[in-house]
């Protein structure tokens, strides 16, 4: 047949115009393509002529501007067009298809239109990339022209009087509709932009955030269609691969996103609600202030989700049209086509169309196009509001953390904790909330409707399948709370775990060296068997959850289609089987989502209930000086004028002044107003409650003088600062400041605080850095010798997450920060407490007395040190709460004598204290020196972090840029076989042949199915004559119901194996983590001391903490979702292939695009959630360390800067979430799109290959569900991989070597009371640390007779602790040995060894718990023993006095004890064991003198008879030993009795002993 336009039919008279030229349709039609052609040939040169020049712009952003007014519109409406276009061609093509001969005009103008309007969209595009509105002239004529043709079209349909039961005639009314509001789109551009017709067009600029180039969020810049379909992202996304991702490259947000913004619309709101409320006592509503903030955006995404929602059931209805028109797809009767012929072309009605399946099948295609792009959008836009309320919720948090009263701390009612929970817990519970909350009134609409569709088709036994579902709902919502409780159980235990772990690993040592490491290691065991039987009921509610998931769906078509079976009197279709089958497919989600959203809320609204609590307790009061924009009152200005006493200098010239009114009292003298820098009049101050904490102060603070406050242990002096910073409640009375000095007040809180931060930055703290005031501060407080072991210098980090550092360390650099700001006062509040002689005097002279004083500013300084009055210009005495005395020394000497005696026998006290102190070695240097242990492994610990790194080096010897790339895409196939094993192989095995048996049965009941509703044709035949047909019917209805039974059992096998697999899966997530935390308890705790030495601590126990926790609750489930997305992909896959084969080939090119597509988005994606945790951590650190230092900020004025800073790490860690948000809608909508492609060419294939309708259906089915697995098959992927990670890291650990404790000799070879005597002969001895590292004691040769008393010496570093160690073999022996009693240590079994010696550490260890697991732990001894124990270290009467005695409660670390009893009770342990061979190792080195007295006496008589060995730190002690070993760099250097080494004058026992004297 030949093609020609107009069409050449028998006897038409195609190309005559006897009625007239626009009479005839075919010209109208030819006239229509002339708007098309016209655009396409004006805009193709200028759009080539256009994109050869783009490359010469710089601009970066350029491509992102929004500029032209009606931009979405515009997009919406071509959209619009496009789709109707599309409509067009398909009803010219079936038209044509009733003529004799081919009729291009039906079809061809429409696919001009088409291509223009999409050439349109292009064109518009381009130009405002290029901001040249001039060339939207083209597009406006080709809107006015083809509004044009399309009128006189349309109108020519209306004069041969056809109407809107004539599809082509709705059609062209649509397109009319659409071209006129083009046009008025771009009129209206004209008439903002003034560009063509006006005199003077307006300039534009694009939007400030896109000048600023840090701003790499597009989202909300870009154009619709890359909107929707982020194509944006692409360049991240596949730029990840090459490097990863950084948080330079992810820049800043764009300002409405940034936490401050959202801050200033959340607090209007909340400030709205406030002044509307007339009840004070009412708290404005959160929800209200929420709503009005964000309520927008929430309903716009509620839009989107009921357009995705009502489109999602466009899917089944167009199955069952597909499938049921593929059985009558007979020829429509010729007959009735005279009748629709006008113009002499066919025209169909509306309902003909739909019954064409290929058009259904493209109708399907974009149906699920348009629902997936609404759903991501719907999900996009709840995350971002999501994202802006947390940001919003932070700074609020933050603003009244800073506006706190003091004593809600203090008092206990606001805990850190509290505070913590409301940053970390509420107002992520919060978002979380908002991201679900449209799914709270999206899905009841869902459920409705879906329940309509199918009892449209399947009538009554339709609401039976629903109602199985509603049933089984509540249950379901009954299993996720159960899962919540349970979770919660099973984190109080863990914390308990982590808590006994972090103990174990802290007193590792001592556990060794007594040989306890087994008796503690299972105490952490018991408890995680605990947390195990707690994890186990979470396993069972999780696979339950899982098993009602998959088992519904089962349930509710059973249900539904066997009493269909029985019921109805129709039989069964394909069509209407298979579209209630996706239809129940539909309905799952819904329900099993709905009581997670139903939880959130509830979480919701306790979170919010917590927050309004916060939000309304109590804030600090507001002083005259506490409102920063401060004006100075004139007459004050007046009064000061006069004094124009020039004495101090205003430094920096921009203190804000004071408006408190001059008070009327008598007026002072001018030189004395000037003097007084604070004043406190008649001051009552409290802490809360009713009592006065100060009551009667009157005081005054002399400016540019030294002020000291004295007193008793809680008197009230740092109450007295805290009063005059405004910190406590004023009951009555005033506190002044002299109008320069409130400005900023350096103070140095008791309680030092530090931040997270370089030393530098806690000690200029904000101000600029002056090299030579910064050295001067840091030479004052003697800090230097401190920075210079610090591994950076003053560069490391220090504070929580940091380095720990002492107490006098922490205390000293608080001071600095004090010295170092350039402020008129400080307030320093026992600065001396925690440091010894030396630094205080050193302070006191250098810091206080001459760096200060010598700058003429206020000094306020609290202290007990009592020697240091004589300094004092003035003195404040208090007593209990009140006032003593105020004036100078002098002064108090003469008036009041009794109190200046009573000082002074004080101070005679504390300089007999001061000389005991000089002989020790004092506690600094003992600081210095804990510090150096911590660090002189500080190379081996910066190999340990970069282990992850270099383990991946290694796997690939050539690291070029090639292999890094391959390396970041390979998923860790090693790690997931190494998890499965610790399963168990029998686990695997079930897991795996459950899963296929399940996903065969499902396949096998959905096919099943389709035979049997297939079956039934024959008879829904109308050909099939009437006699046949009743003489049949009581057989043939046997027939239909004979399928019945199988599908049962069919059923009733998948609903069996979906438990099985749900509950494999889980159990062997248990097994798998049972066994990794046991093997990684037992290696860590089983490996050599060098190990600790060598790895940070917190490495260690995040192994114990987030690792395990990763794999406890989070890989199983991960890995459940995994396969069975997976499989359910597969399965799908495979049955669309059966049904029509050649889906095959187009089944090759989608492969190919998913791979590119998972793998670009499993390395980005990593590195997003990498960045998401590690912004998240300083901004939770952030919160809690400004809730500890508060005072400390409040006092230095830097609200601003810490409020700045948290919106600085609270944007950052937002963009980061927003980035991997998008990342995920990136992901969802590309293979969602794949999907849908899936779905086209399944239908496709099989309308044309027409195979069996029954299997079409099937395929068309499984199809459908691909499209919602796909994005989870890569999601669950990437996620298993960032999970696999914690695997790989337990997994690095349990390859390092353990101790060898078996011994060559046998326990029973050993005697029961071996070492009988405690003689012990060191011959030839050589140790080292490592194999790797240099021996730290080189051929030492000694013996010691039973009950010697031995005393070994030397310096730091000449191995006296590693000779300690020797003897109970913790180091490794590598030449030489040591025999006790006869028996080569080497060859015993390390728990004999061990147990039968006993030693008292240098740090004493005291474990959570009772005295008598301190005491003893294997509860091997009687009472008695542990009394007598007690008694010998004098601390009997103490732990009489205790509740509980023996059992009385020791807390973490035995902080309940001070060191000194601590000590003691290390002692008493030391006394339990009954050995003959005590050694101590420097244990008189962190006591004071008494205690030091009472340990010396005790070895002396109760160690009487046995053999000890003191390794000693100060050399007096060991002056009544029996033998002297002085050691020097791994030898002995002199060894003999005290008496005769003190002999040899140069020897080095004698210079030691004259250095101590």
């Amino acid at each position: 047949m030949a093609l020609s336009f107009c069409g050449n039919d028998r006897g038409s008279k195609a190309y005559s115009v006897d009625k007239g030229v626009l009479d005839n349709g075919c010209f109208v039609d030819a006239l229509n393509l002339v708007p098309h052609v016209f655009l396409l040939f004006i805009t193709f040169p200028i759009l080539f002529i256009g994109w050869g020049s783009q490359s010469s712009k710089v601009q970066i952003h350029h491509n992102t501007w929004l500029h032209f007014p009606g931009h979405n519109l515009r997009w919406i409406l071509t959209f619009t067009l496009l789709f109707v276009h599309v409509c067009e061609i398909a009803e010219g093509i079936v038209s044509n298809t009733q003529m004799e001969s081919n009729h291009l005009h039906l079809f061809m103008p429409a696919l001009m239109g088409f291509i223009a309007a999409t050439t349109s969209v292009v064109y518009y595009h381009n130009i405002e990339t290029a901001n040249f509105p001039k060339l939207l002239l083209a597009l406006f004529i080709y809107w006015i022209l083809a509004f044009i043709t399309k009128m006189i079209k349309l109108w020519k349909f209306a004069e041969a009087s056809l109407g809107v039961q004539q599809l082509r005639f709705c059609i062209t009314a649509l397109l009319v509709v659409l071209y006129g509001l083009l046009m008025a789109v771009e009129i209206n551009v004209i008439r903002v932009r003034k560009y063509v017709f006006f005199a003077n067009p307006q300039r534009v600029k694009p939007p400030e955030d896109l000048q600023d180039l840090g701003v790499r969020f597009l989202q909300p810049f870009v154009n619709l269609l890359s909107k929707a379909t982020y194509w944006w992202m692409n360049p991240l996304i596949i730029g990840a691969h090459k490097r990863p991702i950084e948080l330079k490259k992810i820049g800043k947000l764009p300002i409405a996103m940034r936490a401050l913004t959202n801050y200033m619309r959340l607090k209007d709101s909340y400030e709205e609600q406030r002044q509307k409320t007339e009840d004070p006592d009412k708290s404005p509503s959160i929800w209200k202030s929420m709503y009005r903030a964000f309520g927008g955006s929430i309903l716009l995404s509620s839009t989107f989700r009921y357009m995705a929602d009502l489109l999602g059931f466009a899917g089944p209805l167009c199955i069952s049209g597909i499938v049921g028109h593929l059985d009558n797809s007979t020829e429509i009767d010729r007959t009735n086509k005279t009748a629709n012929m006008t113009f002499g072309v066919y025209f169909m009605s509306s309902t003909e169309l739909l019954q064409n399946t290929s058009v259904l099948a493209v109708l399907l295609f974009l149906a699920l196009v348009l629902q997936r792009t609404f759903l991501q959008a719907s999900y996009y836009v709840t995350i971002e509001t999501g994202i802006n309320l947390r940001g919003a919720l932070l700074a609020m948090i933050y603003n009244k953390i800073l506006r706190l009263s003091t004593s809600n701390m203090s008092m206990g009612e606001m805990t850190l904790g509290q505070i913590n929970n409301l940053v970390a817990i509420e107002t992520n519970q919060l978002m979380w909330f908002l991201f679900l909350c449209p799914n709270l009134w999206a899905m009841p609409v869902q459920i409705i409707m879906g329940v309509i569709l199918l009892y449209y088709l399947l009538g009554n036994s339709a609401l039976i399948g629903a109602g199985v579902i509603l049933l089984l709902a509540p249950v379901q919502y009954l299993i996720a709370t159960k899962l919540a409780d349970t979770q919660k159980s099973t984190l109080d235990y863990s914390t308990d775990r982590l808590k006994k772990t972090t103990e174990i690993l802290k007193g590792i040592k001592l556990l060794k060296l007594y040989a306890w490491d087994n008796i503690f290691c299972d105490r952490v065991e018991e408890t995680r068997e605990k947390e195990l039987t707690s994890l186990k009921t979470f396993a069972l509610y999780t696979s339950m959850s899982i098993f009602m998931n998959a088992a519904i769906p089962i349930a509710a078509v059973l249900a539904t289609f066997v009493t269909h079976a029985y019921v109805e009197e129709v039989r069964l279709s394909p069509a209407k089987a298979f579209a209630s089958l996706a239809l129940f497919h539909i309905l799952v989600t819904p329900l099993f989502l709905l009581s997670t959203v139903v939880r959130f809320a509830v979480k919701a609204l306790v979170s919010v209930q917590k927050l309004s609590e916060f939000l309304q307790s109590d804030e600090i009061g507001d002083d005259s000086w506490r409102n920063t924009e401060m004006s100075m009152s004139l007459e004050v200005g007046k009064k000061y004028k006069y004094h124009g006493d020039t004495k101090a200098i205003n430094r920096k010239g921009r203190y804000r002044m004071d408006n408190y009114e001059q008070p009327t009292r008598r007026q002072l003298r001018p030189t004395e107003t000037e003097d007084v820098a604070v004043q406190v009049n008649d001051g009552f101050f409290t802490w809360g409650s009713n009592l006065s904490t100060l009551s009667d102060i009157n005081i005054r603070i002399p400016t540019g003088q030294l002020t000291m406050i004295v007193g008793q242990v809680g008197c009230g002096k740092s109450s007295l600062l805290l009063a005059m910073l405004g910190e406590m409640q004023t009951t009555s009375g005033k506190v002044y400041w002299s109008n320069k000095n409130r400005y900023s007040v350096a103070y140095a809180a008791q309680k030092s605080w530090l931040l997270n931060a370089t030393v530098e930055e806690n000690i200029t703290f904000g101000s600029p850095f002056n090299k030579q005031r910064y050295k001067a501060v840091i030479d004052a407080c003697s800090l230097q010798p401190d920075i210079d072991l610090l591994p950076f210098g003053d560069q490391t980090e220090i504070g929580e997450r940091g380095i720990n550092l002492s107490g006098g360390q922490r205390q000293r650099i608080c001071v600095a920060r004090a010295l170092y700001q350039n402020t008129n006062i400080v307030f320093l509040d026992d600065p001396f407490s925690a440091l010894d002689i030396h630094l205080s005097d050193h302070l006191m002279q250098e810091g206080i007395l001459k760096f200060l004083q010598d700058d003429k500013r206020t000094v306020v300084l609290v202290t007990h040190k009592l020697q240091y009055l004589i300094h004092a210009d003035w003195i404040i005495a208090m007593k209990d709460g009140s006032l003593l005395r105020e004036g100078t020394l002098k002064d108090i000497q003469t008036h009041d004598v009794e109190l200046y005696e009573h000082w002074k026998t004080l101070m005679n006290r504390q300089d007999q204290e001061l000389e005991k102190e000089t002989e020790m070695e004092s506690q600094t240097t003992l600081e210095r020196k804990t510090l150096r242990r911590a660090f002189y492994s500080r190379e081996a610990k910066n190999q340990i972090d970069d282990e992850d790194e270099e383990e991946e080096v290694e796997e690939d010897d050539d690291d070029n840029m090639s292999t890094t790339t391959s390396r970041r895409s390979k998923i860790p196939w090693k790690m997931c076989c190494r998890y499965l094993s610790s399963g168990g192989f029998l686990m695997v095995f079930l897991m795996v042949s459950s899963k296929l048996a399940k996903h065969s049965v499902m396949v096998a009941i959905d096919y099943w199915l389709a035979a049997w509703t297939s079956s039934n044709q024959s008879l829904a035949d109308p050909f099939v004559n009437a006699t046949n047909y009743t003489k049949n019917d009581d057989t043939q209805i046997a027939e239909h119901r004979s399928y019945v039974p199988v599908f049962i059992i069919l059923c009733g096998a998948a609903i069996a194996l979906c438990l099985i697999t749900s509950l494999t899966v889980e159990f062997l997530g248990v097994a798998a983590a049972t066994n990794l935390h046991h093997n990684l308890l037992n290696k860590i705790i089983h490996a050599p001391i060098r190990f600790f030495d060598v790895t940070p601590l917190g490495q260690i126990l995040n192994r114990f903490s987030a690792d395990t926790n990763i794999i406890d609750q989070h890989i199983p489930q991960t890995l459940e979702s995994l396969t069975r997305s997976t499989l359910l992909c597969l399965s799908a896959i495979g049955v669309i292939a059966f049904v029509t084969p050649s889906f095959l080939i187009a089944l090759v090119p989608l492969a190919v695009a998913f791979y590119f597509i998972q793998k670009y988005f499993r390395v980005a994606s990593k590195d997003l959630q990498d960045l998401d945790d590690s912004t998240q951590l300083p901004l939770l650190c952030h919160f809690s360390e400004t809730a500890e230092g508060l005072t400390t900020i409040r006092a230095f004025r830097h609200e601003a800067r810490f409020k700045q800073r948290m919106l600085e790490l609270t944007d950052t860690n937002d963009t980061a979430y927003l980035f991997l948000s998008a990342a995920n809608r990136w992901l969802e909508v590309r293979t969602d799109y794949l999907g849908a492609v899936i779905v086209l060419t399944a239908a496709v294939a099989a309308i044309w290959t027409s195979s069996q309708s029954g299997l079409v259906g099937l395929g068309l089915t499984y199809a459908l569900t691909v499209t919602n697995y796909l994005n989870w098959v890569v999601r669950n992927l990437a996620d298993l991989e960032v999970q696999m990670a914690a695997v790989k890291k337990v997994n690095s650990f349990l390859s390092t070597e353990s101790e060898n404790y078996e011994g060559s000799m046998d326990v029973s070879q050993v005697p029961e009371d071996w070492p009988q005597h405690g003689e012990i002969k060191i011959q030839d001895l050589c140790v080292r640390y490592d194999t790797m590292l240099k021996p730290v004691l080189k051929h030492v040769n000694a013996h010691i007779n039973p009950g010697q008393k031995v005393g070994i010496c030397g310096r730091t570093g000449s191995g006296k602790s590693s000779l300690s160690l020797a003897f109970f073999n913790m180091v490794d022996v590598f030449e030489g040995k040591i025999v006790i009693d006869g028996i080569d240590i080497c060859k015993l079994p390390l728990q004999t060894l061990r147990s039968r010696l006993s030693i008292i550490l240098q740090d004493p260890v005291l474990f959570s718990g009772s005295i008598r697991l301190n005491l003893d732990p294997e509860c091997t001894c009687t009472d008695d023993r542990l009394w007598e124990a007690l008694e010998i270290a004098q601390l009997k009467n103490m732990v009489k006095a205790l509740p509980g005695g023996l059992d009385a409660v020791v807390t973490e670390g035995g902080e309940n004890f001070s060191v000194g009893q601590r000590q003691l009770f290390c002692l008493a342990r030391a006394f339990v064991r009954k050995s003959s061979i005590l050694i101590m190792d420097e244990a008189t080195a962190s006591i004071d003198m008494a205690t030091e007295n009472i340990l010396q006496k005790v070895v002396m008589t109760a160690f009487a008879d046995r053999t000890v060995v003191t390794i000693a730190h100060r050399v007096h002690t060991i002056l009544t030993a029996d033998l002297v070993i002085v050691m020097k760099r791994g030898s002995i250097m002199e060894y003999g009795t005290p008496e005769i080494l003190m002999e040899q004058e140069d020897g080095l026992f004698a210079s030691f002993v004259k250095a101590d004297m």
